[in-house]
């Protein structure tokens, strides 16, 4: 039987599609740039992205770091909120790479107030304080919550009026276009630069995209090799990551549909709570009634076939992708309904 694995969208398995494409992928030797896969999707990305240029890079950490080490100095301050996946998931990666010290904003549910960012920012040419060397937002946000456009637009203004670069993390960025209705670029445009995963719920196997000016890319580019990141035949993971970005990203709305649906179904489980209005994307968030066996839970989830992690600060998270359909939602539910029944 296989596994319904609810994790995460990172555990997503790549299409049959995918697999066949990295089976006959024409190649090359990307530190040359003479790989035409990873030309190929360099280039779609840009394109999709808003950007002058694009760097595929192995992992979603990888191009947020990469982005922090190739815009800042070191002893630059880099603006980010509390519960970024900067602050919080990504070892204190800045620190040791580029030598940048954190200035944390508290985020209200993963949006950052453009006041609160303005007001961080250093001014002047005081030989005391360090240089505000970037901004960096988060869109979808880790919670699965989608910041608004008018946001973003009101932060890009702020961020111009001082000369700072603005980066994305972008790792769901697809997601959030896909909630707000809209071309990918209206989210980008706001940007200096952005970090998509190509691995999460576009389900290739591995890589991310980070794109931007031609002038950073190539320094970025540079960067890259310098951290370690240099790809040889690596037309053979770009060419999912082609199919990621033309397909995969055109049916993100029925993963988002599938959360809903599962939201609304543990809604009904009594004692169960669910903010419905958090449900922007793929990710369900819910807190469990005071008393459930939660090691007993773990326990029926695995004897059912589920993979689930247990709860994170008081809640669980499921996550949908293309691997979960509604039968697996179902049978997911029959197993908290059971045990929360007792």
């Amino acid at each position: 039987m296989p596994w319904i694995d609810l994790r995460s969208d990172t555990v997503t398995q790549p299409t049959p599609a995918m697999r066949q494409a990295m089976a006959t992928a024409e190649v090359g030797d990307d530190v040359y740039q003479d790989d035409p896969t990873v030309i190929q999707l360099e280039r779609l990305a840009a394109d999709m992205l808003g950007k002058e240029d694009a760097l595929f890079v192995p992992t979603g950490v990888f191009g947020n770091q990469l982005a922090v080490f190739t815009h800042c100095r070191r002893g630059d301050e880099v603006i980010a909120g509390d519960d970024s996946h900067l602050v919080w998931h990504e070892n204190g990666a800045a620190a040791v790479i580029s030598g940048v010290q954190l200035r944390t904003i508290a985020s209200r549910q993963g949006l950052l107030e453009p006041s609160e960012i303005a007001s961080r920012i250093r001014v002047g040419e005081d030989i005391h304080i360090p240089r505000t060397g970037l901004i960096c937002l988060e869109n979808a946000h880790g919670n699965g919550r989608v910041i608004p456009l008018a946001t973003m637009e009101a932060t890009a203004a702020t961020a111009r009026k001082h000369g700072v670069p603005i980066h994305l993390d972008g790792a769901r960025v697809f997601n959030a276009a896909t909630y707000l209705g809209c071309d990918v670029k209206a989210i980008t445009q706001h940007v200096d630069t952005v970090m998509c995963c190509l691995s999460k719920g576009l389900a290739a196997p591995v890589g991310s995209i980070l794109a931007g000016p031609a002038a950073f890319i190539k320094r970025a580019r540079y960067n890259r090799k310098l951290l370690g990141g240099g790809w040889r035949q690596a037309g053979v993971i770009a060419a999912p990551g082609i199919l990621a970005l033309t397909e995969m990203t055109q049916r993100l709305d029925v993963d988002h549909d599938n959360a809903t649906y599962l939201a609304q179904q543990l809604a009904e489980v009594p004692g169960i709570e669910v903010d419905m209005e958090d449900v922007h994307i793929n990710m369900v968030w819910f807190a469990l009634p005071d008393g459930v066996d939660v090691p007993r839970l773990m326990r029926a989830f695995e004897a059912a076939g589920i993979r689930a992690n247990g709860a994170y600060g008081g809640k669980m998270r499921l996550v949908t992708h293309w691997q979960i359909d509604r039968e697996a939602i179902d049978r997911t539910v029959s197993v908290i309904r059971s045990v929360v029944a007792g």
